[in-house]
Formats: structure tokens, C-alpha cells, sequence
């Protein structure tokens, strides 16, 4: 990577940016301007977000929901999403946002961190597995309005 990222959090005023990266990355299926403020107006409470820059620019962010687990006194993390501008696709920052975030669920005590990928995502997928997610099941057409499965996986924390 030419140039180290700086991770911040991610603010409302980053979401015309961030809108921009969805719409190039995920056409079928991006998150809308209100999905983004719904998830930023629970950080710090339940939900964590942070932005990359590169250069003073937002290269990509990610997202972490944390919730009450299926054991007594657990915590599960979800990461609600990591996307990576095209044009910094390939450097290793997708890494970078996915240990942010896995930090963040260490920090709030979560017993595990799930997450759902299309199927078709290959690169996302090897990246997931090369940080020790596994497989655990299929949401058969859970991206819409494309129809595309997703890949449920899991990755144990303590």
C-alpha cells in the first residue's frame, strides 16, 4: 500500500462519499442514506463505524453492530459491512478495516463475530477465511433485488 491509511470514525457528513463507494461497488444492492443514518445514530451505543482515508480521502469503511448473544451474558458482533473504493482495491486495506473492526468486538467483549457475503464474492470471502471465519450457512436471495445468495460465516473470539 503506497500510502497508510488513517482510520476514524465514520460521521453523517461522511455519507455522501460513502453513498458514492456503495452505489460504485454494490449496483444491484447499495445501502440507502437512511440505512447509514439509522446505523450511525446507534454509534458508540451499539454499532461502530470507522472510515479509511488515503491522501485525505475516504478510500472505505466498515461497520460493526454488537447485541446481546444466545447464551446468557454473551455478546455477538455483526459486521454490518466493509467496502473498499475500487481504486485502492488489492492493497491490503480491506484487511486493515476487517482487524478494526475485530479489535472493536475484542474491546466489547464479544464471544463471536458473524457476517453474511454473497456468494459470488471471492476476494471478500478468502480475506474472511484468512481471518479465520468459517462457513456456517446460506441465506438462500438474501441480496435484493438481484436475487443473490449469502454466505453466512463465523468466527469464535474467546
Amino acid at each position: 500500500m503506497p500510502t497508510t491509511p488513517t482510520l476514524r470514525p465514520l460521521r453523517w457528513w461522511d455519507i455522501a462519499v460513502v453513498e458514492r463507494i456503495e452505489e460504485d461497488l454494490f449496483p444491484e444492492d447499495p445501502w440507502s442514506t437512511e440505512m447509514f443514518w439509522s446505523e450511525l445514530a446507534d454509534v458508540p451505543r451499539s454499532r461502530y463505524y470507522v472510515a479509511a482515508e488515503i491522501d485525505g480521502e475516504i478510500a472505505g469503511y466498515a461497520g460493526l453492530m454488537s447485541q446481546a448473544g444466545a447464551a446468557p451474558r454473551s455478546v455477538e458482533g455483526w459486521i454490518q459491512n466493509i467496502a473498499v473504493a475500487r481504486g485502492h482495491q488489492g492493497k491490503g486495506l480491506g484487511a486493515v478495516l476487517l482487524q478494526a473492526l475485530l479489535e472493536e468486538a475484542v474491546r466489547r467483549q464479544c464471544a463471536e463475530v458473524w457476517l453474511e457475503v454473497r456468494t459470488d464474492n471471492d476476494s471478500a470471502k478468502r480475506l474472511y477465511t484468512r481471518y479465520g471465519f468459517e462457513p456456517v450457512g446460506i441465506r438462500r436471495g438474501y441480496y435484493q433485488p438481484g436475487d443473490h445468495d449469502a454466505l453466512i460465516m463465523r468466527k469464535a473470539l474467546v
